[in-house]
């Protein structure tokens, strides 16, 4: 790899960093000797300085990075800046002299270009905002947040009491419904008190009338105390705030944000959406979600995280059910059925990259950024790690919160193995089993995906079945030893033993194609393999994988190819039969649940070379020919099972109605015309 024109600041950090500035240089290309200073924050500041007249500087320190930042904005300096951590990451360890190829990798990846950028998905919020919650603590948050916000609170439950002045709505009830995002959620809810306090006018009339003191501040009846006097409709009068037998219950409105204090929030996900809090009673909760609210006012952006291919999506075909990976494994709600496809709310998707992760087609794919961008970071960090000289890398994967704090923190305390390179994204559920195996291709000797305690269970459970299939497919063509999984504690990486690397890394870029990505990343393992193998079987559920037909059962009659929504199943133009190419099953089992004869079942496994891109025929039958003009229209079992079970059907029971199911398309008409009509019950005189 090489700098390409772009100016690099290297530093020790006050000497803790072993740099050996002619390795690097020469694993980087960069043609003449580097200057490694000691501190570039500090009294060697001018170098960084002098710098800025160079259009791109990468500056192999990200502590302080925010210095840096001033010190270009001070010169009026149009250089592209760009930060790598090298410390934490490379240098900071027992072994950190070791670490120059793992530093050259890290500096060679910043280099690249950035990612283009992912289309956004825009919220607009006035400041529109519902307190849900009892009566005590939703009114003291709203007199708190009345000022800056647009305030109306909804009480569930009785007590409290209500202001005296009217500064903002207030109602009662039970919320049966609460959906939508920052900007955008509707609300409803069922009045289950008498008194409608959108129309009380909070006069004490009623307070004063009741027998029983069954009204008090809160201005709700307390139906356990009341005797149904109705002296409190009287005193109501004309007002009629008070109303037993009212016929409109159900409110609805649409808020900007919700802060929901019930004690069991009414959005239930793991990843709540952007505009909803549900601290809970915890005064300290709400008060971090109360100053959170304050600044979500005005219009903001997040990136588009996904792309979906309805086209070849395997959720469903007429009704028949077929994969729910994507919607099983969202935690933000953000999947649903739309038919014989889902839809996705981008407003509501948190960016974990989980559905594309499972899809096993492809047709849900992560786009901040994309596979192809992350193959290029991959291809070129592991190209220069050994070009450099550095032997059996491991990538661990970690995602830019929680997973970076815990991989910077480890780094300051412990440092890192010299062959392990930290490789941050977004979020891990994203990585899926075509990126790992990618990674293994370019010459990756193991892949790690760090997770912490915020990752959600079902993130974690999807990515060791997904890891589950790359490794036995790694083992099975021989690759020896534990090259890809889950890790939940980064003191493991330190006894983590070398597995078996691929003997020519690949030189291919990967795709946006999901399974264009994973064929070449198979065929090049397959082709390098210790222990060469042409079908592999796989555990259920995997993504790839065949077919059987029971031939006693099939009738041909090809449902199940119009089912099929990868082309893995194909019909025949001159004969009765049924192909299969197995490389574009992915195991949905639509066909299997489409079959009226129940005659499909999976073999989940993996054929490897180029008979599983073949079609292969797993059916054929004998044509049935027209009884009338001798031209085949069908299979003799689909006609002979028609008749059979027809036969003894009222409908058939005239002269010919059977005879005119052995004929094609064509002479049933013209035999529906000669024949003389039929006797039916319109007939029958009364």
């Amino acid at each position: 790899m090489s700098l390409e024109g772009k100016t690099l600041k290297v530093c020790s950090c006050n000497r803790t960093i072993g740099v050996d500035a002619k390795a690097l240089a020469k694993a980087l290309k960069a043609g003449e000797a580097l200057a490694v200073h000691d501190q570039l924050c500090r009294k060697d500041a001018g170098a960084f300085q002098a710098a800025l007249t160079e259009p791109d500087v990468i500056v192999a320190c990200t502590q302080e990075a925010a210095l840096f930042g001033e010190l270009a904005e001070q010169a009026r300096s149009s250089a592209s800046l760009k930060f790598v951590n090298v410390r934490e990451l490379g240098g900071w360890s027992a072994r950190g002299g070791e670490a120059t190829p793992k530093i050259a990798a890290l500096v060679a990846m910043a280099a690249l270009p950035e990612p283009e950028p992912a289309p956004a998905v825009e919220f607009k919020s006035g400041g529109d905002l519902l307190i849900i919650g009892p009566a005590e603590a939703a009114l003291d948050w709203a007199e708190r947040l009345a000022a800056q916000l647009q305030v109306s609170v909804l009480i569930n439950g009785k007590g409290g009491e209500l202001p005296l002045e009217r500064r903002y709505p207030v109602w009662s009830g039970r919320v049966t419904k609460l959906q939508g995002w920052l900007g955008a959620f509707d609300v409803e809810w069922r009045q289950e008190n008498p008194i409608d306090l959108e129309v009380c006018t909070r006069c004490n009339a009623c307070v004063r009338a009741c027998p029983e003191s069954a009204i008090g501040y809160d201005y709700q009846v307390d139906m356990d105390r009341c005797k149904s006097h109705r002296q409190c409709v009287a005193a109501c009068e004309a007002i009629g705030a008070i109303d037993f037998s009212r016929a409109q219950r159900e409110r609805s409105e649409r808020f900007d944000l919700v802060l929901d204090l019930s004690r069991e929030p009414h959005i239930r996900l793991q990843q709540l959406p952007q505009g909803y809090f549900a601290p809970g009673a915890d005064p300290l909760e709400q008060a971090l979600a109360a100053r959170e609210l304050v600044a979500l006012v005005g219009e903001f952006e997040k990136p588009r995280f996904f792309r979906y291919r309805e086209k070849i999506c395997a959720h469903s075909r007429s009704a028949k059910e077929g994969c729910n990976a994507c919607i099983d494994v969202c935690s933000s709600g953000a999947i649903r059925p739309a038919g014989d496809y889902v839809k996705v709310e981008p407003h509501l998707c948190a960016g974990c990259g989980g559905c594309a992760t499972v899809c096993p087609s492809g047709a849900m794919t992560y786009a901040y950024p994309t596979v192809a961008d992350l193959g290029m970071r991959l291809k070129t960090l592991l190209a220069t790690y050994r070009e450099a000289g550095g032997k059996d890398p491991c990538i661990l994967f970690h995602d830019a919160r929680e997973g970076r704090a815990a991989v910077l923190g480890h780094g300051r305390h412990h440092g890192f193995p010299a062959r392990v390179i930290p490789f941050e994204g977004f979020h891990v559920a994203s990585i899926g089993i075509d990126l790992v195996l990618g990674a293994i291709a370019y010459g990756a000797s193991q892949v790690r995906i760090l997770v912490t305690d915020k990752v959600v269970d079902g993130y974690i459970a999807g990515l060791e079945r997904q890891l589950g299939y790359a490794q036995t497919i790694l083992s099975a063509l021989g690759y020896g030893g534990a090259h890809v999984g889950v890790l939940r504690k980064l003191d493991a990486l330190g006894g983590l033993a070398p597995a078996a690397t691929v003997a020519k890394p690949a030189t291919f870029n990967l795709s946006a194609e999901k399974r264009t990505t994973l064929d070449f990343a198979i065929d090049h393992l397959a082709k390098h393999a210790p222990e060469p193998k042409t079908e592999i079987p796989l555990a259920a559920g995997a993504p790839y994988g065949a077919i059987t037909v029971n031939k006693d059962r099939c009738t041909l009659c090809k449902a199940c190819i119009g089912a099929c929504p990868e082309a893995a199943l194909l019909d025949s133009p001159d004969a009765p039969r049924l192909r299969f190419i197995e490389a574009n099953c992915v195991q949905c089992g639509l066909c299997a649940n489409t079959c009226p004869e129940d005659a499909i079942r999976l073999v989940p496994r993996l054929t490897i070379g180029a008979q599983a891109k073949e079609p292969v025929t797993l059916h054929e039958a004998e044509p049935f020919n027209c009884v009338r003009c001798g031209k085949p229209f069908g299979t003799k079992q689909l006609v002979d099972n028609m008749l059979g079970k027809l036969a003894g059907h009222s409908m058939y029971a005239a002269a010919g109605a059977l005879k005119r199911l052995q004929m094609c398309a064509d002479c049933r008409v013209v035999d529906m015309m000669e024949t003389k009509p039929e006797a039916s019950i319109f007939d029958v005189p009364r």
